[in-house]
């Protein structure tokens, strides 16, 4: 049997299956949608809770900007109490529905999934088991990503404040406020996309196999370990074709701001939104793709030589082993380092 490479399934399955990368972007954009639609519905609230003296108006119509900014500040002055109020009310309902709605479209992307390798590879599954919904497994695995996520906000926020620290007005320091700035964020930032990747991959063993939280974050530990060159294959074959993805949105969002000059403000606009759309929209199918190398992992078939039966001059049979290679195929390409070894 030919062995087949998962992380070029997880490509293939995209391109056969553009519904896995649609419906990425169904959830995510219109979940970003409600969340826009109601981060500036509140700041609107917020505006009109905010009092406006007759003398604030006099200032904010002179258009001189020592008066304007002194009727702003006193206009926001007090209100930061409100902020913050708004701010945990909004983060603990958002935080709430993102962990419901990413928990029920994850069950319903993996057991998309898990049945369309099936379905290629009915009679040889490595896990015959019947998949299942796990809500309340995936609930725990997202609750657990929304807490990574708020302790990496808060992880920025104090490194704001010690990079803050480290220069003063007396002996300014810039450089080194900014250094240990970026020096923390960085860490903080390979921590949480590390957890968050991991927590993305036990998702797989809820529906697959039924396993409550911890057993399948044990389960994706005991894949990262027996399939440590297939799982990280995958990872960093989708990580490159995301870094060229993020060049060359890049690189073409260059072209409209270079003629920022000659065009309208809206044409530039325009041409800048577009290419950051089309960016999120491949970036969220080479999600998916990986989501589906993943997936194929546990479920093609691990393929394994057979002895060969030959009969020897003597009319005797005696058995060859080893599987000889396909032809045009090399197996030290770093696309295929994800297959699983055979024994000579």
């Amino acid at each position: 049997m030919k062995q087949r490479s998962p992380t070029l399934e997880g490509f293939r399955a995209i391109l056969v299956r553009p519904s896995f990368g649609l419906a990425e972007i169904a959830w995510r954009w219109s979940f970003g949608a409600a969340v826009a639609v109601l981060l500036g519905f509140a700041f609107f609230e917020y505006l009109n809770t905010l009092p406006v003296s007759r003398g604030d108006l006099l200032l904010l119509q002179t258009g001189q900007p020592a008066l304007v900014a002194k009727a702003v500040t006193h206009i926001f002055r007090g209100s930061g109490l409100r902020v913050v109020e708004t701010a945990v009310v909004l983060s603990l309902t958002l935080g709430f529905a993102w962990v419901v709605v990413a928990s029920l479209t994850r069950a319903a992307t993996i057991k998309a999934l898990v049945a369309y390798f099936r379905q290629i590879d009915a009679p040889a599954l490595s896990f015959p088991k019947k998949e299942t919904w796990g809500l309340r497994a995936l609930f725990g695995l997202h609750c657990f990503r929304a807490i990574t996520t708020l302790a990496a906000a808060v992880s920025c926020l104090a490194a704001f404040l010690l990079g803050g620290a480290a220069t003063s007005a007396g002996d300014p320091s810039p450089g080194s406020a900014v250094l240990i700035f970026l020096a923390v964020v960085i860490l903080v930032w390979f921590v949480w996309s590390t957890l968050s990747w991991f927590l993305s991959l036990a998702a797989i063993f809820v529906v697959t196999e039924g396993h409550d939280t911890f057993r399948a974050l044990a389960a994706a530990v005991d894949l990262c370990r027996t399939r440590a060159g297939s799982v990280f294959a995958a990872g960093i074959w989708f990580g490159l074709a995301h870094l060229t993805l993020f060049v060359v949105a890049t690189s073409i969002v260059a072209f409209p701001l270079g003629f920022a000059a000659l065009l309208p403000a809206g044409v530039v606009l325009g041409g800048v939104l577009l290419v950051t759309l089309l960016y999120f929209a491949v970036a969220d199918f080479l999600y998916a793709g990986r989501l589906a190398a993943y997936v194929a992992i546990l479920e093609l078939p691990k393929t394994v030589p057979t002895p060969r039966v030959a009969m020897s001059s003597d009319g005797g049979e005696h058995s060859v082993s080893g599987v000889r290679s396909s032809a045009g195929v090399d197996s030290d390409e770093l696309i295929l380092s994800d297959l699983p070894a055979t024994s000579q």
